[in-house]
């Protein structure tokens, strides 16, 4: 058996979809599917050097990996890649080739530091330490039964609060990205991010094909966006909250809750019927609020970091 790595062929239907369906078994409480990888792949900007390799064993893809540097950093250099092999198919070497071919092509478009996410099993732990990689910080991957479990009931929102959702924001998405991007600053990681080009966010995040403008809540507060669940669905039954935040001005007013709790009852309503979020180990007032709601932590990964030169 010769295992190869080469690039995905995301334009092409069959290779894409080999893609997702490694990622979904080997990970899966993310959501992903064949368009947004192409989506992913054609939006990237050209500084984040994003790409996608597969390995392959005898036409069969048995691994995956997603690499860049991560160009949102007010710190040059930072790569990242994120390794994930088919759970049936261990010990053929494609994990190797993959992180391989990944260092590579990061070092030579002027990556100083690697960055890659490992779940937290002692065979993922070693395999990462013996490439010269160390841990840093972790997160939980939690789950919640939609279709059996139970909802904190809805509550009217106090006065001078609404509840409305992303698809309320077409004409005018901009309060929408000052919001995310005041988040995302506060939010606990091994890299720093600034969001400061507009027209990049509508195309990665607010078009995103997997991004379910319905499901994905904002909290409205005398005519200002507080609050918000971004939320995305696979179109199957599979729902994942990527952020809940709120603006500095309002925290400590349980507006997160409102909003998830808004999203939650209307993606079950919609058929999903599994809830999945992360949440970095140390980030105390999300895990509370995830607790509350009834998720319970199904998987923790490990982030790495390897210094180059």
């Amino acid at each position: 058996m010769t295992v190869i790595v080469r690039a995905l062929r995301a334009a092409d239907p069959v290779d894409a979809g080999a893609f997702v369906e490694v990622r979904r078994l080997a990970l899966p409480f993310m959501v992903s599917t064949a368009e947004s990888l192409l989506h992913d792949v054609t939006h990237a900007a050209p500084e984040a050097h994003y790409r996608q390799l597969v390995a392959e064993a005898d036409g069969e893809v048995i691994g995956t990996v997603q690499l860049g540097i991560a160009d949102d950093s007010p710190e040059p250099g930072q790569g990242y890649l994120n390794v994930y092999v088919h759970p049936d198919r261990p010990r053929r070497g494609a994990g190797g080739l993959l992180v391989r071919a990944a260092e590579e092509r990061l070092a030579a478009v002027g990556a100083k530091r690697l960055l890659a996410w490992v779940l937290d099993t002692p065979e993922n732990r070693a395999f990462a330490e013996r490439r010269g990689y160390t841990s840093s910080r972790s997160a939980h991957f939690l789950r919640l039964d939609l279709a059996h479990g139970t909802l904190p009931p809805l509550a009217d929102p106090p006065p001078g609060v609404e509840l409305r959702t992303a698809a309320d924001f077409a004409d005018d998405p901009r309060p929408l990205f000052d919001l995310d991007a005041e988040v995302s600053a506060d939010e606990p990681g091994d890299l720093e991010a600034e969001f400061d080009d507009y027209e990049s966010w509508l195309a990665e995040t607010y078009r995103h094909p997997l991004l379910d403008h319905a499901l994905s809540t904002v909290v409205v507060v005398d005519g200002r966006p507080a609050a918000f669940t971004a939320v995305r669905t696979d179109g199957r039954d599979r729902y994942f909250t990527g952020m809940t935040g709120t603006a500095r001005a309002f925290r400590g007013r349980g507006l997160a809750k409102l909003a998830k709790n808004d999203s939650l009852h209307r993606a079950r309503a919609a058929g999903c019927t599994e809830a999945f979020t992360g949440n970095d180990t140390g980030n105390g007032p999300m895990l509370a609020v995830n607790k509350w709601f009834g998720y319970e932590v199904c998987a923790t990964e490990v982030r790495y970091v390897r210094e180059l030169g």
